[in-house]
């Protein structure tokens, strides 16, 4: 058996593994650890492996960003700025037909730009916004359908623990692909809003209008959401901002590392203030980010196991050389990869996700000739996985998302669900198809700014 046959063997065990309910984190690491045996033929190897694989991965400096990003959205998910940003949405848009759902698309964009996180983005505002939607009429399909588009929004809008880990594999520079994935966020809010607008427009009793308030009602609502602009503001443009003006020589205020430490400070700080973070909340969050920080370690000591079996039997090497003379245009090597993507996505969270098959997928990518420079390449094909992962949280009948909606309206069918989220999966579509033809739609910040 050749080394990029048994890889492909263990990848479709570990696939089966997990689609039997095994953890995601074992069926990784437990596919390198006896593959790893089989190559080497003796058990003292894996094992002699483990030994000092754990601590070369978890030393790494850059991965202390994640438990810190992580610790800042807890804070920010309990301090109330959810409930502040929809009604501050609500107050400029609700008199628009559609416009509450436009509103939880705009909260939900400015909710993951302190959150980074799609799941907790979607709980979140929808335990705010679905019963104001359902008490002014909405219809339970265009509620809860938007909810669940505009919570994937969370880990896209930066900053991102996916993103993050995706730097990390593709050793790409942290800031860059934050700045990369701004514009394909943007435009993410705003087609999410226009589907909007085309969904109450086709079907006109999905939704209602809220009457008009007044000038001065709307700027107070603003200035409710002052904490979000001054973190996000603070975090990314001291992290990417150029700061010559301040001090000649300094390009950035802090590292990302340093930026997630203030956002956190920041985002506990204001819960504080505003005493929506108690004693109690704070060592909850501090809890769920402990929980959630060690899962997602396991997760990627499971995918250094992994990575280690396939380094071993050069299946990546193999597998580009196939594809380098097998005569496919990039873009239809792409394409493949990227459907592949939407249909895992469909079954499985995103970070491990692109733990699976980043060895895998990108050094193909990295083979093919796009007319850009190897960085380009590797920070656009980082964007472009990370959207078409978090399609696959809305796209039915088992995306996560809806089943997190679903979770907060037990009274409302899915299938109800499954009809509202339909044109924002094509929309989603849309926009991936116009980022792939067009790369300078992700990379023109990044160019601007570096």
């Amino acid at each position: 058996m050749t080394g990029l046959e048994l890889a492909l063997v263990a990848f479709g065990l570990m696939l089966l593994a997990i689609f039997l309910r095994v953890p995601i984190a074992v069926a990784m690491g437990m596919a390198g650890f006896f593959g790893t045996w089989y190559v080497l033929g003796r058990p003292a190897a894996p094992l002699a492996q483990m030994k000092t694989l754990a601590y070369e991965t978890f030393a790494s400096y850059s991965l202390s960003i994640v438990p810190l990003f992580l610790l800042m959205g807890q804070f920010a998910t309990r301090s109330g700025m959810s409930a502040a940003l929809f009604g501050a949405a609500s107050d400029w848009l609700g008199h628009r037909r559609g416009g509450m759902a436009m509103a939880a698309v705009g909260a939900c964009a400015g909710f993951g730009a302190v959150c980074g996180s799609s799941l907790a983005t979607a709980s979140t505002m929808g335990q705010v916004a679905l019963p104001e939607m359902r008490k002014r009429g909405y219809s339970d399909a265009l509620s809860t359908g938007v909810l669940a588009a505009g919570g994937t929004l969370g880990i896209l809008i930066p900053p991102s623990v996916v993103l993050v880990i995706y730097a990390i594999l593709a050793q790409q520079n942290i800031v860059k692909m934050f700045v990369a994935a701004l514009i394909p966020g943007i435009l993410a809010a705003l087609g999410y809003m226009l589907t909007v607008a085309i969904y109450v427009r086709v079907s006109p009793g999905a939704a209602t209008r809220a009457a008009r308030k007044p000038y001065a009602e709307r700027f107070r609502g603003l200035v409710r959401v002052w904490p979000v602009v001054v973190i996000f503001g603070l975090v990314m443009g001291g992290i990417a901002g150029d700061w010559n003006w301040v001090q000649p020589g300094v390009q950035a205020l802090f590292t990302p590392t340093e930026g997630a430490a203030v956002g956190a400070v920041l985002a506990g700080g204001y819960g504080v203030m505003t005493r929506t973070l108690g004693w109690g909340g704070f060592l909850e969050s501090v809890l769920q980010t402990a929980i959630s920080t060690g899962m997602i370690f396991l997760i990627l000591l499971g995918a250094q196991l992994f990575n280690a079996f396939l380094a071993l039997t050069r299946a990546p090497e193999a597998l580009t050389d196939w594809v380098s003379h097998a005569g496919l245009s990039p873009y239809m090597v792409l394409l493949a990869i990227l459907v592949c993507y939407l249909l895992f996505g469909c079954v499985m969270d995103s970070l491990s996700m692109i733990l699976l098959t980043i060895p895998i997928f990108f050094p193909i990518i990295e083979g093919l000739d796009f007319g850009l420079t190897g960085e380009e390449t590797a920070i656009w094909f980082g964007v472009l996985a990370l959207i078409v992962v978090e399609v696959g949280l809305i796209t039915p009948p088992v995306g996560m998302n809806l089943f997190i909606i679903n979770n907060v309206a037990r009274d409302i069918p899915i299938t109800s669900t499954y009809r509202g989220v339909a044109p924002f999966v094509l929309s989603d579509l849309a926009r991936v198809a116009l980022l792939v033809g067009f790369p300078g739609l992700t990379l023109w910040l990044v160019r601007l700014m570096f």
